[in-house]
C-alpha cells in the first residue's frame, strides 16, 4: 500500500546536536571526541534519540545514545519532559530488578548546552519491532519469523512485566503518583483528563473521547488492585531484540512510567498491539493474529505472577483513550505543519475511532 509521509518529529539540526553534544562532553571527559552520531529511523515525537561513539580511553562505554526532551518549537506531544525523572526510573529499575535496562550515564538539566535537557545512555545492539510499517505487516523481519519463534518473543515480553511488576518495590515508585487526591488509578485518570484538556484547548474537541472517559466511570473496578511500577509505554516496539534471536537486549522509553494498577500496563501492552493489527486487517492483510492475543497475555501473565487480570474491559478501553488522545494530539500537530487539515469531525483524526467506539459501545471484543 501506499504510505502517507512520515509525520514530522523535530526541528533540529542532527549536525548541530552532534557538535554541541561534542563540545559539553569535552567538559565531562576531557579529551573525548563524538563520533559516528545518526538519528535511528524510528526516532519518535516525544524524546528525541541521537546514537554516537565516544573515542577516548576513560569512557564508561563507547556505544552511546543520547535523549532529548522534545523541542518546544516542534508542537510536542506531550506538555512536559521530564528527562530527570527518566534517568531516575531506569537507574531504580536496573538497580531493583534483572530487566536489562541501558545503563544510564550523564544527566544533565540544564538547557543550555543542547537547548533542552537530556541523558546519555550505553546504547544496545540489536533490532526492533517496526511501527513504520507496523510489524503485523508483511516486509519486515518479525513477520517473517515463525509461529515458534513469535512464541519466544512473546514469552520473553511478558516476563518482562511480570518480573517488573512483582520485582520492583511500589515504595521506591512514589514519586511517580501524579499530584491530586485518591487512589493511584484515579490519579492516573485525572491526569489523563488533563493532558487531553491541554490537547484540546483552543481547538475542537472529540465526542468520542469524552464519551470514552463517561464509560470508564461506568467500568470502573470494585477493586483496583495494588499499585505496581508501570514501565508506561509497555510494548514490543520499545524493546531492543537480539541481533539474530527474539530474547530482549533492552528495554526503552520509560517517560510514561507510573505508580498504577497492574493492568494499566497489561491493557496497555493488549491493546497497542491491537491497534496495530486491526490497522492492518483493515487495509486487506491477515497481519498476525495469532499474535499477542489478550487472553494468552492474560493467562500468562497470570501464571507468571500468580495475580489473575482483572476488569481488562476497562483497562484495555483506557489504553484505547490515552492512545486516542495521543492520536489527537499528533494530528493537530501535524494540521499545525501544514501537513493534514483538520476536518470538521476531530474524531475522524482518531485512527483507530471505530475500534475505541466499539469499546464504549461494549461490542468491540
Amino acid at each position: 500500500m501506499a504510505t502517507a509521509p512520515r509525520p514530522r518529529t523535530s526541528t533540529r539540526d542532527p549536525e548541530e546536536l552532534g557538535r554541541r553534544l561534542a563540545a559539553w562532553l569535552d567538559g565531562e571527559l576531557p579529551g573525548a571526541k563524538v563520533v559516528g552520531t545518526s538519528v535511528p529511523a524510528s526516532n519518535g515525537m516525544s524524546s528525541e534519540t541521537l546514537l554516537f561513539d565516544i573515542e577516548h580511553p576513560g569512557a564508561p562505554v563507547r556505544a552511546c545514545a543520547l535523549r532529548l526532551a522534545a523541542d518546544p518549537a516542534a508542537y510536542t506531544v506531550f506538555p512536559r519532559y521530564d528527562m530527570a525523572r527518566q534517568h531516575r526510573v531506569m537507574r531504580l529499575v536496573a538497580e531493583h530488578t534483572d530487566l536489562p535496562v541501558p545503563r544510564v550515564l550523564w544527566l544533565e538539566e540544564d538547557p543550555t548546552p543542547l537547548g533542552a535537557p537530556f541523558f546519555v545512555m550505553a546504547r544496545a545492539e540489536g533490532r526492533v519491532p517496526p511501527d513504520v510499517m507496523p510489524y503485523t505487516y508483511e516486509g519486515n523481519w518479525l513477520h517473517a519469523a515463525s509461529d515458534a519463534e513469535r512464541a519466544t518473543l512473546q514469552e520473553a515480553s511478558i516476563s518482562l512485566l511480570a518480573r517488573l511488576h512483582d520485582h520492583f518495590p511500589v515504595r521506591e515508585a512514589g514519586f511517580l503518583l501524579p499530584d491530586g487526591h485518591g487512589s493511584p488509578l484515579r490519579r492516573h485518570v485525572e491526569a489523563q483528563r488533563a493532558y487531553y484538556a491541554w490537547v484540546v484547548e483552543g481547538l475542537a474537541r472529540s465526542p468520542l473521547l469524552e464519551r470514552a472517559f463517561d464509560r470508564l466511570e461506568e467500568l470502573w473496578p470494585a477493586d483496583e488492585g495494588e499499585p505496581v511500577l508501570n514501565w508506561g509505554d509497555a510494548r514490543i516496539g520499545n524493546v531492543i531484540y537480539q541481533p539474530d534471536g527474539f530474547e530482549p537486549v533492552a528495554v526503552l522509553d520509560w517517560e510514561m512510567a507510573s505508580c498504577a494498577p497492574r493492568e494499566v500496563d497489561l491493557g496497555w501492552t493488549v491493546y497497542l498491539h491491537r491497534f496495530f493489527q486491526d490497522l492492518t486487517v483493515g487495509f486487506g492483510q491477515p497481519g498476525l493474529p495469532d499474535f499477542l492475543r489478550r487472553e494468552d497475555l492474560e493467562r500468562r501473565y497470570a501464571e507468571l505472577t500468580g495475580h489473575t487480570p482483572r476488569d481488562m474491559e476497562f483497562h484495555t478501553l483506557y489504553a484505547a483513550l490515552r492512545h486516542g488522545i495521543v492520536m489527537l494530539r499528533i494530528a493537530y500537530r501535524q494540521a499545525y505543519f501544514g501537513e493534514v487539515e483538520i476536518p470538521a469531525d476531530p474524531d475522524g483524526l482518531i485512527l483507530h475511532h471505530a475500534a475505541l467506539d466499539g469499546m464504549v459501545q461494549g461490542t468491540y471484543w
